[in-house]
């Protein structure tokens, strides 16, 4: 029977109004109390992720940032691994060739060029996820969530190279375009060593050092709690959800996760927003898979 449960959060432990359904919560506590511990892997930075932990009641511990960070259940940092200045340069070099808005997740927080950009950028995610919002609805909400984000406005990425205390965990470039305008730059990124190029939506393209990835995270906890992958359980989505999928001994996707992701994963659950976490959760504790 399973030991361990990593779930990715967006499009996947996240239901409607980016919040945990009530299902996915009471499966969670169902798994804990057969003695199965609960985590989070995703791309999203701390700050990010807690306040909807928070608001379900879910205190556990947190791969972060596609694995670039990971935190114990008290919120103390566990390992990070960030990209060296060097890369980075060639990373904002070819994103700023290719004419990409991107974002820079680092330990002092999220780094933007240009805060209308992100605005839009932040519209358009919440927009997608809650289609039954109209597009100003989701502008009002991006705002919101923007004034409790921890962002910070440069005017040039290379301020941040000036501080030895700032690690880059991420960068994050978008497009409407979507492949069209995303394939080149990956493409390109691709042969710097040491980095490592998924996605967590169509739209964008997100850069990590090689070994900042989630299946190397859930390794990483898995065997700091002594728990074999075999036992361990993950869910999830989308590309940056692979790794991790890959790894694990029970690895399920979302009903709406892309068809790559689903030819991965040993099972499929319902959608995100029909609490398919807290199926799967059940369905593997019931039944004991492993």
């Amino acid at each position: 029977m399973i030991k361990l449960i990593a779930s990715d959060m967006d499009g996947t432990l996240l239901g409607q109004k980016l919040s945990i359904s009530d299902e996915n919560v009471a499966a969670i506590r169902y798994a804990e109390e057969h003695g199965v511990k609960f985590m989070i892997a995703t791309g999203r930075n701390f700050d990010e992720a807690t306040p909807a932990l928070k608001e379900a009641g879910l205190v556990c511990p947190l791969i972060a940032v596609n694995g670039a960070q990971a935190f114990d259940e008290n919120g103390k940092t566990l390992f990070t691994i960030d990209i060296q200045q060097e890369e980075a340069r060639q990373v904002v070099k070819i994103l700023k060739e290719q004419d990409l808005y991107f974002e820079v997740a680092t330990t002092k927080g999220i780094f933007s060029d240009n805060r209308p950009q992100r605005l839009e950028n932040m519209a358009t995610f919440i927009a997608n996820s809650m289609p039954h919002l109209t597009y100003k609805m989701a502008v009002a909400m991006a705002i919101a969530q923007l004034d409790i984000q921890d962002v910070h406005y440069v005017e040039d990425f290379e301020e941040l190279f000036a501080h030895e205390d700032v690690k880059i965990l991420k960068f994050i470039a978008f497009s409407p375009l979507e492949a069209a305008a995303l394939t080149p730059a990956r493409q390109k990124i691709d042969l710097i060593d040491d980095l490592v190029v998924t996605s967590s939506f169509p739209n964008n393209l997100e850069v990590n050092h090689r070994f900042a990835q989630k299946g190397i995270a859930v390794q990483r906890m898995a065997q700091a709690y002594d728990i074999p992958m075999e036992k361990v359980m993950t869910i999830g989505d989308n590309f940056n959800d692979i790794s991790m999928l890959e790894v694990a001994g029970v690895s399920f996707a979302m009903g709406n996760a892309e068809l790559a992701v689903k030819e991965v994963a040993k099972y499929e659950t319902d959608l995100n927003t029909q609490s398919g976490v807290g199926k799967a959760i059940r369905r593997a504790v019931d039944e004991r898979l492993s």
